[in-house]
């Protein structure tokens, strides 16, 4: 595992720097996201603990949640709306949906990470982190498009 976390924390540099160069600007989630590769990475290396690096996902996840609900409470509006307003329109009704339900899917997410790494094996999680998350994310995501189109503002 040592090569795919030195890997990883390469290819996260790499690809960030790239998608700077092309695109001017880097998106929150993306920033976050290499930064807590990078800690939790660099942390599995030192320490050689692979826990770290299993810990990431539900980190995120959770970063993700407070991030959210810093918005909807302190903040009293949907971050999601700063976050996607470029590319999806909505009323404020469907944007307070779409921030609870993921809410919810990244505490769901979280919570199965944590399942999958406590109880099976480092090669199961490997093959659920790499062939389990991102699908079930997508699928996830698919499944808003009936909420988009029901709360879409037309412009």
């Amino acid at each position: 595992m040592f090569y795919g976390i030195i890997t990883l924390i390469i290819a996260t540099i790499i690809s960030t720097i790239f998608t700077y160069i092309l695109e001017k600007k880097l998106q929150l989630v993306a920033i976050i996201g290499a930064i807590i590769v990078c800690i939790f990475g660099g942390l599995a290396l030192w320490f050689d603990n692979k826990i770290f690096f299993f810990m990431k996902p539900t980190i995120i996840n959770l970063i993700f949640v407070i991030i959210l609900l810093y918005g909807k409470i302190i903040k009293k509006k949907p971050l999601l709306k700063e976050l996607f307003s470029d590319s999806i329109i909505l009323n404020d009704a469907g944007w307070n949906i779409m921030t609870n339900r993921w809410i919810y899917f990244f505490i769901f997410l979280a919570a199965l990470n944590e399942l999958v790494w406590r109880t099976q094996t480092e090669y199961f999680w490997v093959q659920f982190k790499v062939f389990g998350l991102m699908p079930i994310t997508f699928i996830f995501a698919i499944f808003q498009i009936s909420l988009i189109k029901k709360y879409r503002i037309e412009e």
